[in-house]
């Protein structure tokens, strides 16, 4: 009985300070990382330069202002005319051009203000049929892979759990996939926790399918 107690004890300490640990070492790295910013700034603006020690979270915050600063920047004329002269500058370098071009049209597609991707949660059936799994809706087939399909296609993108930025690309039949009536980070949370974490009951009837339309919808 008193092993029982103590087990119990244990796994209820468990519970309480495993997600404790690992979101301070998430926080952590994530901090420590954005710390490294400050190796752009000259030695007499580190903090500990200014007041005698490493002050943490200053990397991030100069990496926010960063970023903030680069928006309004571009946003205006002469911002825009600067962004397109360092593009046409970075495509006259071979290989750091393909790198750059790929990678901005992945961000370009997903950071569109219009844009789909990533936006719609679905069920479809994985790997095998009978077997299903979440996926996220990213388009559809475009170039010459559109002209040997047949019928309504879209772009998914499987990922695995509990790690989601791995995953698998899959071109399915629009018919063969249904649009659940969960967020993105429902989903998400639902995939981290490999199945744990459900997300709450929906709020309207789940769609059949997704029609190819409804992707500029």
């Amino acid at each position: 009985m008193r092993r029982q107690l103590i087990k119990r004890w244990f796994i209820t300490g468990l519970v309480i300070w495993v997600p404790l640990v690992i979101t301070a070492w998430v926080l952590s790295v994530i901090v420590n990382t954005l710390d490294q910013s400050l190796r752009l700034l000259p030695t007499a603006f580190h903090p500990q330069q200014l007041v005698g020690f490493m002050i943490p979270g200053a990397g991030a915050l100069l990496t926010l202002l960063m970023i903030l600063l680069t928006g309004f920047l571009a946003t205006n004329f002469i911002g825009q005319k600067l962004v397109s002269w360092w593009e046409k500058l970075l495509a006259r370098i071979p290989v750091v051009n393909s790198v750059y071009n790929s990678v901005k049209q992945v961000s370009d597609t997903l950071f569109a203000p219009n844009g789909n991707a990533f936006r719609k949660a679905l069920l479809v059936q994985y790997p095998r049929e009978g077997s299903w799994t979440i996926a996220f809706l990213t388009g559809q087939p475009g170039g010459d892979v559109r002209n040997h399909l047949g019928g309504d296609y879209v772009s998914v993108y499987v990922p695995t759990t509990p790690n989601p930025t791995s995953g698998f690309f899959l071109m399915m039949p629009a018919s063969s996939v249904v649009e659940l009536d969960m967020t993105v980070d429902e989903a998400l949370k639902y995939i981290i926790s490999m199945g744990v974490v459900a997300p709450p009951p929906p709020h309207r009837a789940t769609k059949p399918q997704l029609k190819t339309e409804q992707l500029h919808a």
